[in-house]
């Protein structure tokens, strides 16, 4: 009989609002803050998330991770592990423009990566499998010996590529996964005999069961 891993459930929280996401600019690497939105944003999350009983909460280490989960580190009390590992895809020669002006100077090269491919983003930054890669190395480091919930505060590039790669999708149907709003989560669920369900996706309100699932009534 097949009996589930012993890990954790995986809820990556994406950050909050900030300037450059209203003006719809690639972040990547750049060390933007939230706004004041999006400091309204994470409190109102933290206190949702911190009735869900987090027992760890890990982090990219930009400034608008970091701010993301400071009301959740101050409700739980749990210590933060900062990690890049988590950052958001560095967008090479994109950083900073826009996407009418990444569509502009770098028309080709900019729609291929957005319809799916694995290119390297802004022609000098990373390529989606590599993001992938090193977030879920930092999280098969941190969830070992982890029980319950492991809090993930990364960006939305991020978190749609680790969710591809967790669920084995092809990376060309990455994609097919709606991406984060600011402040939403999405949960991992491990499955019985290996692997993982994507049990919620672009939350914002506490879990509920899903009420006859294993009989499928």
């Amino acid at each position: 009989m097949s009996t589930k891993p012993n890990l954790p459930n995986i809820l990556l929280w994406r950050h909050g609002q900030t300037d450059w996401n209203i003006e719809n600019r690639f972040q990547g690497h750049s060390d933007i803050p939230l706004n004041s939105v999006g400091e309204f944003q994470v409190s109102h999350s933290a206190k949702i998330l911190a009735g869900m009983n987090p027992s760890k909460i890990i982090c990219s280490d930009l400034i608008r991770t970091r701010q993301t989960a400071a009301p959740l580190i101050a409700l739980t009390g749990l210590p933060l592990i900062i990690d890049a590992g988590l950052r958001e895809t560095h967008g090479g020669k994109w950083e900073g423009l826009t996407g009418p002006e990444n569509r502009a100077n770098d028309s080709s090269r900019f729609m291929s990566w957005l319809s799916g491919s694995d290119d390297a983003a802004g022609e000098t930054g990373e390529r989606r499998s590599e993001v992938a890669e090193r977030a879920f190395a930092v999280l098969e480091r941190e969830m070992q010996g982890v029980e319950g919930l492991m809090v993930v505060v990364t960006h939305g590039g991020t978190a749609r590529s680790l969710l591809g790669k967790m669920l084995d999708l092809p990376l060309d149907r990455w994609g097919t996964l709606g991406g984060l709003s600011n402040a939403s989560w999405s949960v991992m669920e491990p499955a019985y005999g290996g692997g993982w369900i994507l049990a919620e996706h672009n939350a914002g309100s506490v879990p509920e069961p899903v009420f006859g699932n294993e009989t499928v009534s």
